[in-house]
């Protein structure tokens, strides 16, 4: 039998009931293009944490893919994946006048199975916009629980981590602040980087790969054409932002090839 008609191996169980989740965009797709689209998925969230009765100890969400820390309630992870993959999808795809798939069919996930591990997925999580270079420190990133750990809980469940530093509240945040400073060169559950360039760099992508004289040529194409050409180009890691920018072409267009 072909490597094609294999079965997909079983997801891991972890005893703890605790995962680390990646969720991405297909072909490396943007999944937020406004502040509107992480609020929306934000409130997906807490919606589906009230009916599904499991805990959120972090999240993180980048252009073009959300890592979570979750506890199962009374569903099961693929479920609860499910549903708030096919509730945000809707929205996005109604909002944007697009059709088809927008998430990669299988997240990815990893156990966590002691406090330690837990601790650094964690803190790994709030760390991916500073090492993605878009902020200088954590507390300047808004779409991730590192601020509602130092502040106020929203959608994640503090009390158990905390707990996991000190009893005392002032002790446990001074302590979890302390903590998240640390780096490590410990391996974890993680997304293939996409190197994002500049715009003089994403010129010459789009006049080589379209073999156009100006970006704005592309314009010119006839709508099959130019679809399968911006395709292309969004895998190549240019964002819907820079391909608007740079062709002319609108950003709806972009988001429906």
């Amino acid at each position: 039998m072909g490597d094609e008609f294999m079965p997909r191996a079983a997801r891991k169980k972890s005893e703890t009931g605790i995962y680390h989740i990646i969720l991405r965009g297909i072909n490396r797709q943007v999944i937020f293009e406004e502040n509107e689209d992480y609020i929306r998925f934000l409130q997906t969230l807490k919606k589906y944490k009230s009916n599904g009765e499991f805990i959120i100890y972090a999240y993180c969400l980048m252009d073009n893919h959300v890592h979570l820390l979750i506890k199962e309630g009374n569903e099961e992870l693929a479920l609860i994946m499910r549903r708030i993959g096919a509730s945000y999808v809707y929205w996005y795809n109604d909002k944007y006048d697009r059709v088809g798939h927008l998430f990669q069919d299988r997240f990815k996930s990893e156990t966590i199975e002691n406090d330690r591990y837990l601790l650094a997925v964690l803190r790994y999580i709030h760390h991916n916009p500073v090492k993605a270079g878009i902020v200088g420190h954590m507390q300047d990133y808004k779409w991730s629980s590192y601020n509602e750990y130092l502040n106020i809980d929203h959608i994640i469940d503090s009390d158990f981590i905390l707990s996991l530093f000190s009893h005392n509240k002032e002790i446990a945040l001074s302590s979890l602040k302390e903590f998240h400073e640390i780096n490590d060169d410990e391996f974890y559950l993680d997304i293939d980087k996409i190197k994002r360039v500049n715009d003089n760099e994403a010129r010459k992508i789009i006049k080589k790969l379209c073999n156009i004289e100006k970006c704005t040529d592309l314009q010119n194409m006839d709508d099959k054409q130019r679809d399968r050409y911006i395709k292309a180009l969004k895998q190549t890691g240019l964002s819907t932002r820079q391909l608007e920018r740079l062709t002319g072409i609108n950003r709806n267009k972009i988001l429906k090839a």
